[in-house]
């Protein structure tokens, strides 16, 4: 498993780009599962 450093402007960025394609999913009436697991692995680093 490879991991990425990376400071919190560009976690945010990452979530919020996560939030914004579940959106799209959404309206689009298709599956957010893979997307949900990552958003709330992102938000809990965020949190620490």
């Amino acid at each position: 498993m490879k991991k990425i450093k990376l400071d919190n402007f560009e976690l945010k960025v990452v979530i919020k780009s996560l939030n914004e394609m579940r959106t799209q999913l959404l309206n689009q009436n298709k599956a957010t599962d893979f997307i949900d697991e990552l958003l709330l692995k992102y938000i809990t680093v965020l949190e620490k």
